[in-house]
Order: C-alpha cells, then structure tokens, then sequence
C-alpha cells in the first residue's frame, strides 16, 4: 500500500507573539507550521520543509524568507527539527538527513520503521513511523515499540511504550503512525494519524495524559474495504486521518495541526497545556497563505551538477558529461527492476524525439547490477538516446531515493530541476514547456 496525506489549501500557522494582528507585524511571528510540516526554530530563524521545490526555507519574524538551500540529499523533505546547532530534516521515504545551517550535509541514516518520521530537542532524537507515506501492509508484534529512541548517528538506543495491533494486524503500520514531538525535559507527545487522540509519555515511557478533541462519537480501528468492481490492486481501506503534525511552540505550549473531517482536507490547529493536556483557549495564532510568503523569496541560483559523469554505454565506450555542453539535457536514473520507468521511457521516447539535438538532449543512466537484466530491458523499449552502465553505484554517487531519478541541466551544466519519480503526462507537458524556455533563453 502506498498512502501518503493529499494535497490540500497552502495553510501556513503561526505562533503570534507580539499581537493577534491578521497581518505580519513588525516582529513577534515564530513558524508553527507551513502547510502540513512542523517547523523548527535554530539561529533567531524558522527552518520549515518546502517539498515542492526539494529545498528548506528560513523565515525572519517577519515571516519573510531570509535563506533558503536545496541540497542532493532532499528529495521530498516532510518534517525538519533542531539537533543541537544543526538541522535534522525527514524525507518523505522515511530517511534522516542532518545540515548545518548552510545547507552542508553532515550525516544520514535509515529509519528503523518503513517510513519514519523523526523530531529533537537538543541532542535527543525520537523516531515514529511517519503519518506522511506507509508504503505498504506490514503486521508487527505486540511488542514492538510505539517511539524509538535514537542516538545523534541515527542507532537505535531504547523503545518508549508499544504498538497498538489492530484487529487486522496487517494494518498495524497504519494505525500506529503518527506525528511526534520532542520536549527539553525527555516528554515524548504523539498523535495517531487515524485517531482522535493526542498523548503525553515520559521519559521512561510511562503515559502522563490523553486528550482527545471529541471529533468523533465513535472510533474503531481501520478496516479494509471490500473491491466492489475497482481494480482489485488498489486496496481499499476506511479511516479518518486526524493528526498532521506537531510542534512545540516557544510558550512551552504544544500545538497540534489536525483536521476538521475525515479526509484532512480542512485542517485546524489546537493549542495544548503540556501539564494536563487541556486545550488552551489562550493561544493567539495567525494564518497565511503558504504561497504568498514562498513566493518573495527569489528563486535559488542554480548549481552545477556533480559530480561529472565518465561511464561506459552498451558497447563500452566511455561517455563524458562534458559530451552534452551547450545543450538542455535531461539525466536521467533507472533501473530494469523498476516499474515507474518502464512507465517513464516512451514518455522520455516521444519527447527525445520531438525536439532538436542542437538544443536538446537525454542520457539515460542504468543502475543495474545484472548486465542481462538491463539489457533484456533496453530490448524491450529501444530507447532512441544514449544509455550509461552505472553498474549499481550511482545512489552512493547521487544520493537520490528512488527511481526514477532525474536532472534538468541547462547548456552549462547546471541544475534547473530535479524530479523525483514518474508523475505521468501532465509532468512531462511541465518538462517539455520548461525546456521550450530553456532552449530560447540566452
């Protein structure tokens, strides 16, 4: 099962500090959250997650973007936390990167879960498993822990309370994910993604409280959904998805981004007393629109990409990526393992040759272990443009997620954008009319 939240309005909310003004004040604005991702407060900054674009923006108290940085290592990123002096961002696929303020990589780590979602204090690192994708059916033991706790290098150090197992237990990833919050005293506050609840463990993991919002009269646990004529591999399942995220603010006050109806397509933001959980009637927030303050900010310089490529093609020559100089070429990652590109090839087919090689150009990148594989593969399609063996190195190389992987580069080389699966028609009409700019600019 893949399952990932949906889109939804481009709400942005925010801790007001100073005044309950409907418009940015002087001063006095922390980031709570933009969109559906917590934000985190580092160097007098609000760092939030923009995973449109695969970068992290800062924002003043003013809420005006101050920084910005996209680096090879974010792809998607959901969720980012302060780790000691330096940024711990969640990628959607459950991978943990670790930045510095600048923007430089320092560390990552897989998750312990299938996808997971991680938050801090200090040195303090908690994982869950992430409310924003449960890539399939998983049953887990009722042993299993509910919040693991992990050291700065991402090593899994205790577990905190367990697991729910549903009655079908196959649906246990899903019932126990949830957003997560980390608090300075070791306190752990949790929220099931499909339950009206919000809880507060200690450190030691023993449960302080539980606060529910009466959303619901009642609630039982997700069930599937017979097929009734859909297509029998697109498996149903009946929830309610309740808790989005969560964050601490800079009151001490715990504030959840949750929704209104079952499809979190009308979100709300409840204020918590950390002490006993009662929602807080005090909290003084605002709203903005997530795309109107994204949208000051000057679009990031581009950056060339490395590193430069020497790889042999099918017949063993070897192809440089100065070869493409002066062209838009497009980059591309895949495997003959991997189903989306086999979507993806007579789309990159048809748009090799709808355009001029004097302008335009695709080197397509096989990272296939299994020579035979690839080749069976490249039987099949026949790609009219160049295939590259990267012989199973190339995600040590590139650091991309998954495949497809690919890379917009303009005639001199460096990056316009970077795409991360295979989004279908629409996306390459997006790709073909960037291009048609791309090659009549100077």
């Amino acid at each position: 099962m893949r399952r990932a939240l949906a889109g939804g309005a481009g709400l942005c909310a925010a801790a007001l500090l100073a005044c309950a003004s409907p418009a940015p004040p002087s001063s006095g604005l922390t980031l709570l959250f933009l969109r559906r991702s917590p934000a985190a407060s580092l160097g007098g900054l609000s760092w939030a997650p923009d995973p449109d674009h695969s970068r992290l923006v800062a924002l003043d108290e003013r809420l005006r973007v101050a920084r910005s940085f996209t680096s090879p290592r974010l792809a998607n990123p959901v969720a980012v936390a302060a780790l000691g002096g330096e940024l711990l961002v969640s990628e959607r696929t459950g991978e943990a990167v670790v930045l510095d303020t600048t923007g430089r990589p320092v560390r990552e780590w897989d998750g312990p879960h299938l996808a997971s979602l991680y938050a801090a204090y200090g040195t303090e690192v908690v994982a869950v498993r992430s409310p924003y994708y449960i890539p399939q059916f998983a049953a887990e033991p009722d042993t299993a822990p509910l919040i693991r706790v992990l050291d700065t290098l991402g090593r899994p150090a205790a577990g905190l309370a367990t697991i729910h197992v549903p009655p079908v237990p196959y649906l246990a990833q899903l019932v126990n994910a949830g957003p997560v919050a980390l608090a300075p005293d070791g306190s752990v506050y949790f929220a099931p993604l499909v339950r009206d609840e919000i809880r507060k463990y200690g450190p030691g993991g023993a449960l302080r409280w539980t606060a529910k919002r009466g959303l619901f009269r009642t609630e039982p646990d997700p069930e599937f959904l017979p097929p009734h004529g859909r297509d029998k591999r697109d498996i149903a399942v009946r929830d309610a998805l309740v808790n989005v995220a969560l964050t601490l603010g800079p009151d001490g006050r715990l504030y959840a981004l949750g929704s209104d109806d079952s499809g979190a397509t009308r979100l709300r933001v409840d204020v918590l007393d950390t002490a006993g959980g009662a929602v807080d009637a005090r909290g003084r927030l605002a709203t903005f629109d997530a795309d109107s303050l994204l949208g000051r900010s000057a679009p990031p310089e581009r950056t060339t990409f490395t590193p430069a490529f020497a790889l042999p093609d099918v017949h063993g020559d070897t192809v440089l990526l100065a070869r493409f100089a002066g062209k838009v070429t497009l980059v591309n990652f895949w495997a003959s393992w991997c189903d989306p590109c086999r979507e993806e090839f007579p789309h990159m087919a048809q748009l090799y040759r709808e355009l001029d090689r004097k302008d335009f150009e695709i080197v397509a990148i096989s990272d296939d272990v299994d020579r035979g594989k690839m080749a069976a593969f490249l039987r099949e399609y026949r790609p009219p443009f160049p295939i590259l063996v990267g012989g199973g190195r190339m995600k040590q190389i590139y650091h991309y997620r998954g495949l497809p992987y690919s890379v917009l580069l303009d005639r001199r080389g460096r990056i316009i954008e970077r795409i991360f699966g295979f989004g279908g028609a629409a996306e390459f009409g997006n790709l073909r009319d960037t291009i048609a700019i791309e090659v009549r600019g100077p």
